[in-house]
């Protein structure tokens, strides 16, 4: 049982420490390259910013949570 509680618990913690290196990461970049983009429209059309950040919201739950579930496997397969 012991046992069973420690693999979880680092499970839990490689999956915490990846997510949130990846949501930086998807941060900055979407600053980096989106950041002037979005602000023009917010300045110009409320409506279309507020679809702009749903999407982009979306986005990054589907693609990161994926993305993590990938290297989740492929690192499961190498520690086990």
């Amino acid at each position: 049982m012991e046992r069973e509680k420690r693999r979880f618990l680092k499970s839990f913690l490689i999956e915490l420490v990846l997510y949130g290196v990846l949501v930086a990461a998807y941060f900055f970049l979407v600053l980096h390259f989106l950041g002037d983009w979005i602000k023009h429209v917010y300045d110009y059309d409320k409506l279309a910013y507020a679809f702009v950040a749903l999407g982009l919201m979306l986005g990054q739950g589907v693609l990161l949570e994926m993305l993590t579930t990938k290297l989740l496997d492929l690192i499961g397969s190498r520690t086990e």
